[in-house]
């Protein structure tokens, strides 16, 4: 019975630190975002200018899907649930590389404190 509580208690722990780690979120320029697979990459991305923004793609099918596809360029900001232009947003990094796109700073903050 003690090691199945212990068990309990450890797994319990490494889950409430995952949960945590999922809110420590780092602001990026999007230069280094790849805007279609959603990933932070450490070097500067291909830039794809569409209507006079600069959005970034990782490989040329993500330019090309970044240049036909208006849908690639857009994502929810998962505070205000608003659209936000990928090319204009803020972009915060988690821990496993892949990004959130918001409003502006004040919803990363609110987004990190929830």
């Amino acid at each position: 019975m003690t090691k199945i509580f212990l068990f309990s208690l450890v797994i319990g722990l490494v889950a409430g630190a995952s949960a945590l780690a999922g809110n420590s979120l780092k602001i990026v320029p999007n230069k280094y975002v790849c805007m279609v697979t959603d990933m932070h990459f450490k070097k500067t991305q291909i830039p794809v200018e569409v209507a006079g923004k600069t959005y970034y793609g990782c490989c040329e099918n993500c330019k090309k899907t970044l240049s036909e596809d208006a849908s690639a360029r857009t994502a929810e900001d998962p505070v205000s649930r608003k659209a936000v232009d990928k090319a204009v947003a803020v972009i915060a990094v988690r821990e496993d590389g892949s990004v959130l796109y918001f409003e502006n700073k004040e919803n990363v903050k609110k987004y990190k404190a929830n």
